[in-house]
C-alpha cells in the first residue's frame, strides 16, 4: 500500500546532512537525525548511485532515528552529492574530496 505507517506521516528532519571536505585517503562521515524511528526505504546515494555496505561503505543507524553513512578511503573521484532518503523525506549534501599538494 502506497500509504504511510503514523511513524512515517510524523517524522520529519531534525538534523540534516552537511557537506564535507576531506583529504584522499580519509574518511567521511554524513549523519542524518529524524524525529521518529521505523521509517521505511532508507537507502544513501552517490551522485545517484546507491550506496550498500561493503570495504569501503558503512551503513549504519542507532535507535532507528540516527543513520550515518561513512565513506573509507575516499578518492578524488567520490567527490560529489551525497543523498540520504528515508520514506518520503530527503536531505543531500557535498562531498569534496581535497587532493594532497606536497610542498616542495
Amino acid at each position: 500500500s502506497l500509504a504511510l505507517s503514523a511513524e512515517e506521516a510524523a517524522a520529519v528532519i531534525v538534523s540534516g546532512l552537511r557537506s564535507t571536505d576531506v583529504f584522499v585517503g580519509e574518511s567521511a562521515t554524513f549523519t542524518c537525525e529524524l524525529s521518529h524511528p521505523g521509517v521505511k526505504n532508507v537507502q544513501w546515494w552517490l551522485d545517484g548511485t546507491p550506496l550498500h555496505n561493503n570495504l569501503v561503505t558503512e551503513v549504519s543507524e542507532q535507535d532507528g532515528r540516527i543513520h550515518t553513512l561513512t565513506l573509507n578511503d575516499v578518492a578524488c573521484h567520490d567527490s560529489g552529492t551525497v543523498t540520504f532518503r528515508a520514506g518520503p523525506l530527503i536531505s543531500s549534501a557535498k562531498l569534496l574530496v581535497k587532493g594532497i599538494s606536497l610542498l616542495a
